[in-house]
């Protein structure tokens, strides 16, 4: 059996020398060889090897390495009680919280496989999570525990919805006495407050069997048997959205996660004692690899947020010695908005990072004027385990994505031919690298046709346009596909289209993306009533019935009614026309002559 010390080692990847060899920094290799192993052999050399050092803080609450691990180990041997076995899935469904590093460790625990889904989602969304996984078990917490009730009871009717759901209270995360609770709830906004300390009722379901949390995870507990899952084992699926509106789920065994987590900790020069700020969603691979894992990997406690308030996160930074911060560029526009920005300590930061959408180039200036801090900007996908691109220590380059991580081999393909482009020439983004996923679950044909061969190696198509510099640095110049970027969320328009057409107003729906001063991009529903709602039904109607369906990032916050839309010779919506009039009607208004 191989021991969690000295494990078999894949071997490392070697991709080809570039130009950007040369800003690598000098303790970053260029090829990483990753353990092959279980992700849940980290977390067990940590409550070995410094079992008394903080691995997790939470609002006033802390939790050593060796209490990770036996809350894990306990929450392992309850699901295993409920029937998980090695391979079965289980739906996480909450905001960041101590329980879901608890529940994702529990679940790895067990040789099972970990379908974290957007606690955001509705019903209708969450469904298809847990019909496609085939999930037998879900955890969730108290406040959205219901959403995925009934997401399971729609799965049930094809078939496959949840046998049991474990449910807590985020509450239960927190330190008992109020005393404790740090920042205190008098500094949080009143919606923390109605929210994170809610005790809601006991939930009731008539096709899942719900169990409080403690009735599962109980204290001492301990798994059945040791842990078999090697590096080439599912891991995780994590669904990410497709151009059909039917979400793919992507799989990541625990040899991508692996490498990533071990890369994270090189290029953000992470060690043993420092703290890393979890407030990018765990559920999504940013938070989930280069903040959960990430930390876990290297030793490092993960500072947990429920989610972004800039005067928490600052106050937390402050008071929990934050050394490492991975966000997208929105939370750092909103942080340096602030009316109070003179008064935050951010002094213990020395990484500020990330992606999802462009970083303004004034905020990085303002940023590094103010904290003396440069924003490490980078682009990924779930199917890259987040970073693939970033720019690194000591040579970031504003405007630009960066240079290939490590392992990475990145190759810009002409369109229409898929053959390399030339240097500068825009063109699709390909990558190849150990962090790459193996394919779509249950979607043979999709996994196909998300990979090119290159040189005897496996690219997959990102369908991200972009350029590369004669030095290697990287450019992203527009997407192929077609798709919304709101605050770092991809949204896909069909998907909208697909829930929108059940308002019983709506004849005809083009979902596009309109300009947004703060989230950069917003979802524009153009619709065509009809003709016995025509006057009738409001754009305001239309938005608030699309807030009830649909997750808050996801809805339109626009809508507009016309007559008619676009239409090809053989009746195919010509989306596009759809949007170049409203990328008309955002471009900045010429201020012309003097």
């Amino acid at each position: 059996m191989t021991t969690p010390t000295q494990p078999r080692m894949f071997p490392a990847q070697q991709p080809p020398p570039g130009p950007w060899d040369a800003f690598y920094p000098a303790d970053c290799p260029r090829d990483v060889p990753v353990p092959d192993e279980s992700l849940w052999r980290a977390l067990e050399r940590n409550a070995v090897e410094r079992p008394d050092e903080t691995g997790l803080a939470f609002l006033g609450r802390t939790w050593t390495w060796r209490q990770l691990k036996e809350d894990a180990e306990a929450l392992a041997a309850g699901l295993q009680g409920l029937g998980l076995g090695r391979g079965d899935r289980v739906v996480l469904f909450m905001q960041n919280c101590p329980q879901f590093v608890i529940a994702f460790y529990a679940t790895i625990r067990a040789d099972a496989v970990v379908v974290p889904a957007n606690p955001m989602y509705r019903a209708v969304e969450v469904a298809h999570y847990v019909a496609d996984s085939g999930a037998k078990i879900g955890i969730a917490s108290s406040d959205i525990a219901a959403e995925l009730v009934g997401g399971s009871a729609l799965a049930a009717e094809q078939g496959a919805g949840l046998e049991h759901l474990v449910v807590f209270d985020l509450a239960d995360g927190m330190p008992a006495d109020p005393a404790e609770i740090a920042p205190p709830t008098d500094a949080w906004p009143q919606a923390w407050r109605d929210w994170l300390l809610a005790r809601p009722s006991r939930l009731d379901s008539a096709t899942v069997a719900v169990h409080a949390w403690d009735e599962v995870c109980r204290p001492g507990a301990a798994p059945a048997g040791d842990v078999v899952s090697l590096g080439d084992d599912l891991a995780l699926i994590g669904y990410t959205s497709g151009t059909t509106g039917v979400a793919k789920g992507c799989m990541q065994p625990h040899r991508t996660l692996g490498h990533q987590q071990i890369c994270a900790g090189y290029w953000t020069d992470m060690h043993e004692l420092d703290r890393c700020l979890v407030v990018v969603p765990m559920f999504h691979i940013t938070g989930l690899t280069m903040g959960m894992l990430g930390s876990v990997a290297n030793a490092a406690a993960i500072v947990v947020l429920p989610r972004w308030d800039r005067g928490i996160a600052s106050s937390v930074i402050a008071a929990q010695g934050v050394t490492h911060w991975p966000n997208i560029p929105t939370m750092v526009i909103d942080l340096l908005s602030s009316p109070d920005l003179d008064s935050y300590d951010l002094s213990s930061l020395v990484y500020v990072g990330g992606g999802g959408v462009a970083m303004p180039q004034a905020i990085a200036t303002k940023l590094q004027e103010s904290f003396g801090l440069e924003y490490l900007e980078g682009y990924g996908l779930t199917e890259s385990c987040a970073a693939a691109i970033q720019n690194p220590r000591g040579g970031p380059r504003r405007g630009h994505l960066g240079v290939p991580f490590m392992g990475v081999d990145v190759r810009i393909l002409d369109t229409g031919t898929l053959a390399e482009a030339p240097t500068g020439e825009v063109g699709e983004i390909a990558l190849h690298g150990p962090q790459v996923t193996t394919g779509y679950w249950n979607l043979p044909q999709a996994s196909a046709a998300a990979f090119v061969e290159i040189d005897g190696k496996s690219f997959f198509r990102t369908g991200d346009l972009g350029a590369m510099t004669a030095d290697g640095y990287i450019t992203l110049a527009d997407r192929l596909k077609r798709m919304i970027n709101a605050s770092g969320f991809k949204v896909w328009p069909a998907e909208v289209e697909n829930i929108l057409y059940g308002h019983p107003a709506i004849q005809e729906v083009c979902v596009i993306h309109a300009h947004d001063p703060y989230r950069g991009e917003t979802v524009k529903a153009v619709v065509v009533p009809k003709p016995e709602f025509r006057g009738r039904v409001t754009e305001q109607e239309i938005i608030d019935w699309a807030k009830d369906q649909m997750s808050a990032f996801k809805y339109p916050r626009q809508v507009e009614f016309v007559d008619e839309l676009p239409h090809s010779a053989a009746g195919k919506l010509m989306w596009r026309f759809v949007q170049d009039a409203q990328d008309a009607k955002d471009a900045p208004v010429s201020a012309g002559p003097a």
